[in-house]
């Protein structure tokens, strides 16, 4: 692509079926190096077909990838070999101690033992587990073997790893850790991260740029910013005094209001794309209704993702079983 980033991932129409179900349909995505890419879509949606075709694991139906610059339908084992990857299982042996986990990776990989030494510790030491280095793997909280699980797919400093609802189950402090945890990777490796989440307040804060992806079609692609910016619905809340349930109805069928809700003082309103809120300021003022203050709420990725949805979010679209 002249003048333009270089390229982690380019695929162009990349369509996969198995037998009667479509789970991939025309895929066509581009992700420069060095970012984190947050893949969205629910249950069904085609998300971990993506990645097995990106990883030259299935080929596709019709249509052409590459990953690195390399031809997933003829390269998968190049790919492989420079990528690292968490996908529906993480890997460990938990009979094994941390340390003796990465180590088996390690010899796996043929990192020279003096690099695996080091290497081993620098990744135990930044997602702290080095303390318990020897302690057996099964005996950890879920939020540990994660992190571990990260650290062997990153263990042979590939240069894109793949990571599929790597916070899934984890309660709230343990997502907290891993996300900052994979933000710091990002940043000090310049590894390109493609992760696929539902965990949409995730996406948010870690994701230079988003896909989302729905029955195997992708929907839109942006930074979060920009998708935010598509799902605005024209939200403003309202501090008021005096308002009543029978103005709230009277106002929810005023031409460009969407919706109108009211807890205690203060009023929800949804206006049409484009149209203002001062007729509504004027309306309620006409009403004696008092206006102390109108607040305009900024649109999240959550508006953006269920606007693309449809307003549903639907679990239903199989992929064969992937997601």
């Amino acid at each position: 692509m002249p003048n333009g980033p270089e390229l982690a991932i380019r695929a162009e129409h990349v369509t996969r079926d198995f037998g009667p179900v479509r789970a991939l349909d025309a895929l066509s995505l581009e992700i420069p190096k060095g970012i984190v890419f947050g893949f969205l879509g629910p249950n069904g949606a085609g998300k971990t077909t993506a990645i097995r075709v990106l990883l030259g694991l299935i080929d596709p139906s019709a249509g052409h990838a590459e990953v690195l610059g390399l031809d997933t339908r003829r390269d998968g084992s190049a790919i492989r070999t420079r990528c690292g990857a968490l996908l529906e299982h993480p890997g460990l042996y938990e009979r094994l101690s941390a340390y003796d986990n990465l180590d088996f990776y390690g010899r796996a990989w043929r990192i020279p033992r003096g690099d695996r030494q080091e290497r081993i510790r620098e990744l135990l030491t930044r997602f702290g587990l080095w303390e318990r280095r020897e302690d057996p793997v099964g005996r950890w909280s879920r939020g540990m073997k994660q992190k571990l699980a990260v650290a062997r797919a990153v263990l042979h400093r590939p240069a894109l790893v793949f990571l599929d609802e790597p916070t899934s189950g984890l309660d709230p402090v343990a997502t907290a850790g891993l996300r900052e945890d994979l933000a710091a990777l990002a940043a000090q490796e310049g590894v390109t991260v493609f992760l696929t989440t539902h965990n949409l307040n995730e996406a948010e804060r870690l994701c230079a740029q988003v896909g989302v992806i729905r029955g195997g079609k992708l929907l839109a692609v942006g930074s979060p910013e920009q998708l935010r910016a598509r799902g605005d619905s024209g939200r403003v809340d309202i501090l008021t005094t005096g308002i009543t349930e029978e103005l709230v109805r009277h106002l929810a069928g005023l031409p460009d209001v969407r919706t109108a809700t009211a807890s205690g003082d203060h009023l929800a309103v949804s206006l049409s794309n484009g149209a203002s809120v001062a007729p509504i300021v004027a309306w309620l003022v006409q009403h004696e209704v008092g206006v102390e203050e109108v607040r305009k709420v900024r649109a999240t990725l959550e508006d953006a993702f269920l606007d693309l949805m449809g307003a549903e979010t639907t679990n239903g679209e199989a992929a064969g079983g992937t997601t």
